[in-house]
Parts: C-alpha cells; sequence; structure tokens
C-alpha cells in the first residue's frame, strides 16, 4: 500500500510504500495527489520513502509509476527517494539520469535530512 507522509513542507508531497504496493494504490492514492498539484503548478516536489516494510511492486505499479514519470517528464523540480533496497536504489540511479528532474537518493537513516533537501531553496514568494 501507499500512505501520505503528513507533515510534509508546503508545496511538497510525500508518500510511503508499505507491503506489497499495487497498481490500485497508484491510482487510488499517489497519481490523483500528484495530478491535483499539477493542474495548479508546474512543477513538483516529492518525497517517496520505500522504508523496511516495503515488499516490492506489482507488475501494474511499476508501470502506474513510469506513465506518471513521463506524462509529467518536465514538471519534476525535486524527487527525493529514501530506501536502502539495493535494485530499487539501483534503478533511480539508472532512471534518473533519464528525466529533468533534480533526484537524490537517502538511506532510511536519512530521512530527515531527505525532508530538509527537498524543502532546500525553494522559491518563497
Amino acid at each position: 500500500m501507499i500512505e501520505q507522509i503528513k507533515g510534509m513542507p508546503a508545496g511538497t508531497l510525500g508518500f510511503r510504500a508499505i507491503g506489497k504496493v499495487t497498481a490500485d494504490d497508484y491510482e487510488s492514492v499517489l497519481v490523483p495527489d500528484v495530478e491535483a498539484v499539477f493542474a495548479l503548478n508546474d512543477k513538483l516536489r516529492m518525497l517517496y520513502q520505500l522504508g523496511p516494510e516495503f515488499e516490492g511492486f506489482d507488475l501494474g505499479a511499476m508501470w502506474d509509476d513510469a506513465k506518471l514519470g513521463l506524462r509529467h517528464v518536465n514538471g519534476w523540480d525535486r524527487v527525493a527517494v529514501v530506501t536502502d533496497v539495493p535494485w530499487v536504489r539501483s534503478m533511480v540511479e539508472t532512471t534518473g539520469l533519464l528525466t529533468q528532474a533534480h533526484g537524490k537518493l537517502f538511506g532510511n537513516d536519512e530521512f530527515d535530512e531527505a525532508m530538509a533537501w527537498i524543502d532546500e531553496g525553494k522559491d518563497t514568494a
């Protein structure tokens, strides 16, 4: 499942993956929130944590993730991925090269640093 992270800095979204993440999780939680932000703004900052409770994605969730990323390829301002899962870290490092987003990987023990980084340098006007 995917749950929204409460207490995110203003103008940012945060999500936490727990257990097995399905396409329905993307379509009912993450995609509506992301699309709502893009309806009002050209850019989005997002933090996505895949912590110790994360067990994996089903194929539909991976497809929804790819579609969402490509649909807004120029809209990702900053994306912080917080995880210690080796294959996820490798995938993010590889695919991160294909986007224009300023992305950064953090370990789960660096969650507070990821929160600070996602808010850093925002236009406050």
